[in-house]
């Protein structure tokens, strides 16, 4: 059997957010809600959260996940790169007797990001035989009806004429990547191959389960989708319970 790794970066020391990994969404804190889709996705062997701060592995524990180490300092920096941070923590593991076959790395600043859509995106890896998946989802607004702006601001060659009369319908799909799963196969891991290439694939997201959190509005975006669908949950359980009184 497959043994999966799922690492959650959360370094203390936000700027954009004072404690942003640990500030609360619906009363948990963002670790907690990505510590909670990796429990329930029934897939991983260790969910290890990887952070630099005894008080963030304090609150990883409370939420059942492994933090029985802390992160180097110089892996704690502004600079320092998630995939050096992921082979950090598998080397780690190695040198206490544990090896794993795949490693997923889940942001902490994805909270909406489910269960349902970690297990889909591991049918992906094992459909696609793929090194690598990588979720995406549609972009908000298409790119080709963006610009940059001279120092005057001047919108003069703003718009591109050929796509003027376009409707919005008949333009290609764009896609971005938004940050709340990265699955990828140890060995290819480790074998200096460009993660971004060959027998990389994407798993595309719903936007609602897609918000990034880096500042204060994409919090206010995210507690109104997180209210909103706790919503429709409990509305939707006490109408299964009077159906079945």
């Amino acid at each position: 059997m497959l043994r999966h790794l799922a690492v959650i970066p959360a370094r203390s020391g936000s700027k954009g957010v004072k404690d942003k990994n640990i500030k609360e969404l619906g009363g948990i804190p963002l670790i907690g809600h990505t510590i909670l889709a990796a429990k329930a996705s029934g897939l991983f062997s260790c969910i290890h959260v990887s952070t630099d701060s005894p008080d963030y592995a304090a609150c990883a524990k409370r939420y059942g996940a492994d933090a029985s180490f802390l992160r180097d300092a110089a892996l704690s920096s502004d600079s320092a790169g998630s995939w050096d941070v992921v082979r950090w923590v598998v080397e780690r593991f190695v040198e206490q007797g544990q090896r794993f076959d795949t490693v997923a790395l889940l942001q902490p600043t994805s909270p909406l990001r489910t269960a349902e859509d970690i297990a889909a995106a591991y049918r992906l890896l094992e459909e696609k035989k793929a090194n690598v998946v990588i979720s995406v989802c549609e972009m908000e607004h298409s790119p080709l009806w963006s610009n940059t702006l001279p120092d005057d601001l001047s919108m003069e060659r703003f718009e591109d004429p050929a796509l003027s009369d376009v409707p919005r319908q008949k333009l290609p799909v764009y896609y971005r990547m938004n940050g709340a799963i990265y699955l990828i196969r140890t060995e290819f891991l480790f074998s200096g191959k460009p993660v971004y290439g060959e027998g990389s694939y994407a798993y595309i997201m719903d936007r609602r389960h897609s918000v990034d959190l880096d500042e204060e509005l994409d919090f206010l975006l995210a507690e109104t989708i997180f209210a909103s669908e706790h919503k429709t949950a409990a509305g939707q359980e006490n109408a299964d319970r009077k159906g079945g009184q």
